[in-house]
């Protein structure tokens, strides 16, 4: 083939190859924008959202200095609770377009939202100086802000006054007008820590931790919790992990303080104690109990390490109100049930030891209370038998030698012929004596009969209390000499 030939149907296809070709015509970008708006309007009408979103999205991909499509993506945010973004499109929208009315409106409801009074009274003001005309929607977006002011000024007063329950219902009426508000939320959490609903209180905190991983108020409200359950380590790092977010939140700070304060103070009192420096352990933890009197479980327990101080100084009436104290800041505090049944039982007031046993095995059932409470039965009922101890003048660890002086000790007391020339009462009086003595000594000096009276065993029981099970119950369980578990 020659070159000229080659050269000609190069040619041909060339020519060819462009007259095969179709002109592509030019995009209408506003078309597809206003349609993928349109689309997204359409999806709003539906209630579907999140699929508006992505469609005015779109839109504005195509247009980006379209104030509309901002404002109609503001729209779709507002409807998902999603303010933030809400109010990003809403300024946008408005700055694009300053006579944009309905980006200047969704931008107002946006700050008030939000809990941002200051900006969201603002923006009214610029708006009402570019459309005066709309004394209504003014009107009413004004409302929401005094109303709102008024409210956190409530909260206020109502937090300098610890009336925490107000504070949270207070909260709960702005946070339905200020949904998103940070700071509301974070107030509410608070209260509700301090008045102890840690469950709710963790929960509200969770949810702004999951929005912001880094909320310090959030992180305060959990550490707040962990310190009211009287879990001091944990609660600690999580104050120090809120100053590492905020360095200049005086609350975290404040709390850092007490912890380190408070565990120091209750070791110290722990160590006194255990070395036996008791008056030493008593100001410690009357101290101790001083630095935070909010904290009631904490505070509980320092009331219960009072009490096992009283218990080893013999002093059961203070004890007693100290274990009164602990239950009164915690009411299902077992141990300090414990320690007042111990008490109770030293003063005699067995109904009393009863009863708290009775609340124990309620709160416990386990074996333990269970003897407890049967211990506790079994002494009430020694209480209203006599007490052949004490009608011999002996204390009840004597020994058989000491029973036998003491008995004969009383026995020459009140005998009758002693009181020979007495009125007829005191002869009367003497002789039930005299026959209380020997039933009595009768009892005692006998080592089965006086095992079975000590047990709390019927004597008049033929069985000799075999039917229960047991032939004795071990009434010094529990008791601080007999390895009760007194740590503090």
């Amino acid at each position: 083939m020659s070159e000229n030939g080659s050269q000609s149907n190069m040619s041909d296809l060339e020519e060819e190859d462009f007259m095969d070709t179709e002109e592509i015509p030019p995009r209408d970008i506003e078309k597809e924008a206003e349609d993928a708006k349109n689309t997204g309007n359409n999806f709003y009408k539906q209630k579907d959202y999140f699929k508006a979103i992505k469609f005015y999205t779109n839109a504005i991909n195509l247009q980006p200095d379209k104030a509309a499509y901002y404002g109609n993506r503001a729209a779709a945010y507002m409807m998902i609770s999603n303010y933030t973004n809400a109010l990003e499109d809403s300024v946008k929208s408005v700055e694009m377009d300053p006579n944009f009315f309905k980006g200047g409106l969704r931008m107002i409801k946006c700050y008030i939202a939000l809990g941002n009074l200051t900006a969201a009274s603002r923006a009214l003001q610029d708006l009402k100086s570019r459309d005066p005309n709309n004394s209504t929607s003014y009107a009413s977006e004004n409302t929401n802000i005094n109303r709102l002011r008024d409210l956190e000024a409530n909260a206020d007063k109502d937090m300098n006054k610890s009336d925490f329950r107000r504070v949270v219902y207070v909260m709960d009426r702005a946070l339905e007008m200020a949904p998103a508000c940070v700071n509301y939320k974070t107030k509410r959490a608070e209260c509700l820590a301090l008045l102890g609903r840690y469950n709710e209180a963790q929960e509200a905190s969770n949810e702004m931790l999951r929005a912001n991983s880094l909320n310090a108020g959030a992180l305060y409200v959990k550490g707040l919790c962990l310190f009211y359950q009287d879990h001091l380590d944990k609660a600690r790092q999580h104050f120090l992990q809120v100053l590492r977010v905020d360095p200049d939140h005086g609350k975290a700070r404040l709390a850092v303080k007490e912890v380190k304060e408070l565990e120091s103070t209750k070791q110290k009192g722990n160590a006194a104690f255990t070395s036996g420096k008791n008056e030493e352990a008593l100001k410690l933890y009357r101290a101790a109990l001083l630095i935070c009197p909010n904290n009631k479980l904490t505070n509980a327990k320092l009331h219960a390490n009072i009490a096992a101080v009283y218990i080893k100084l013999r002093n059961y009436e203070e004890a007693v109100k100290a274990c009164t104290a602990a239950i009164k800041l915690d009411d299902g505090y077992v141990k300090a049930y414990a320690r007042r049944i111990v008490c109770y039982q030293e003063l005699e007031q067995h109904e009393d030891a009863v009863r708290d046993a009775e609340k124990m095995h309620k709160m416990e059932h386990s074996r333990e209370s269970k003897q407890r409470l049967r211990d506790a039965n079994i002494k009430l009922k020694m209480s209203k038998r006599k007490d052949y101890y004490k009608i011999l003048a002996c204390s009840k660890s004597a020994n058989m030698d000491e029973i036998k002086k003491a008995y004969k000790k009383a026995a020459l007391k009140h005998h009758p012929d002693r009181h020979s020339h007495g009125t007829e009462e005191e002869k009367a009086t003497a002789e039930k004596q005299f026959k209380e003595v020997g039933e009595a000594y009768a009892v005692l000096s006998d080592p089965k009969k006086k095992l079975r009276y000590d047990n709390g065993e019927d004597l008049d029981d033929p069985m000799g209390g075999m039917h229960h099970g047991k032939h004795s119950y071990c009434f010094h369980q529990g008791f601080p000499h007999q390895g009760f578990p007194f740590s503090v």
